[in-house]
């Protein structure tokens, strides 16, 4: 506990690969254990309405247990809770993974707007389409060696990430 506690006095925060909500507290619960560090009661209420007006669906369902949302609500849950450390680098491990067309959608909406607002973002993604779509610069990992780099346009434009990874 002492490790994760020195992590987010640094600004940073995780936002995990199957979003790893705790199932037995409420959405409330969850959101609060993001700030947990955090001693600014009143900025603390503010940034919970922020992020309930930002996923309404959680407001609504602020007194539920996490466990029985929906797998895209679990994901905005997973982010507001990381959100809710102020970070100034926040880490998603494969955001869209088990997710709807739409909600996956929404996600890289909701990632690119906290770039955006001036946190920095770093994501593994295997969406490569979407992830390099929204990205400043990419990273693509073959076969755990690093195959090529740049910004996330002229990856999009290289023959070998559209013929390996874009279908065409």
């Amino acid at each position: 506990m002492r490790r994760r506690a020195t992590i987010l006095s640094l600004g940073l925060a995780h936002c995990p690969e199957g979003r790893h909500v705790f199932p037995h507290m409420t959405v409330a619960e969850n959101l609060e254990m993001g700030c947990y560090l955090r001693t600014d009661r009143v900025e603390i209420a503010t940034d919970l309405a922020r992020i309930f007006d930002q996923f309404p669906r959680l407001a609504e369902r602020r007194q539920q247990s996490a466990g029985t949302l929906s797998g895209g609500e679990q994901q905005m849950l997973a982010i507001g809770r990381a959100l809710m450390s102020r970070p100034k680098l926040i880490m998603f491990d494969e955001p869209s993974l088990g997710l709807a067309p739409n909600i996956v959608e929404r996600t890289f909406d909701i990632i690119t707007g906290i770039r955006d607002a001036g946190t920095t973002v770093l994501m593994v993604e295997q969406n490569a389409s979407a992830a390099l779509d929204m990205c400043d610069h990419a990273y693509l990992l073959e076969s755990g060696s690093l195959a090529l780099s740049g910004p996330g346009r002229e990856l999009i434009d290289n023959p070998h990430v559209r013929s390996a990874y874009l279908a065409g």
